[in-house]
């Protein structure tokens, strides 16, 4: 499974303004219903919060992957959120959290979500691809950063 073949192009925010996890939810929950008509911002964020309430999705080494199902969404997608500040996103290691691979994926998505979550964890894993995408200045930097991991897969 190819990243770039979820990922909502127009979801990819390379300057996250959010200073809360509330708030980095809330704004990229906004992108991807703005991006993708069947998505809900209201249902994502309700989905997207109980899951966080369950356990947080912040993995460390400044890395999150929000995921949930969501009634209604049409497939598996995707989003990339990156903060320059970082986020207290309640993440394993207490470091603030600057990557951020939404995934929302609809009820019936069966195990498609489990290989989308474990492609997104491998790639994110690797501190080269965390540095690519940290470095990019604009969202085609960062599906160009993206797009090269997916090369490897």
């Amino acid at each position: 499974m190819k990243i770039l073949d979820i990922l909502l192009r127009d979801a990819v925010i390379v300057d996250l303004k959010a200073t809360t996890k509330r708030g980095a939810l809330e704004e990229i929950c906004a992108a991807v219903a703005a991006a993708e008509p069947a998505a809900d911002r209201g249902k994502l964020l309700d989905v997207l919060a109980e899951r966080e309430r369950l356990q947080s999705t912040g993995i460390g080494e400044g890395v999150a992957i929000p995921h949930g199902k969501v009634p209604g969404l049409p497939r598996l997608i995707a989003a990339f959120a990156r903060s320059q500040g970082g986020v207290d996103f309640d993440s394993v290691d207490g470091q603030k959290t600057h990557l951020f691979f939404l995934l929302v994926m609809p009820d019936n998505a069966g195990g498609q979500h489990l290989k989308a979550l474990a492609r997104i964890s491998r790639s994110l894993r690797d501190p080269a691809f965390r540095r690519a995408v940290e470095a990019a200045g604009t969202r085609d930097e960062v599906l160009r950063a993206i797009e090269h991991e997916d090369a490897k897969f």
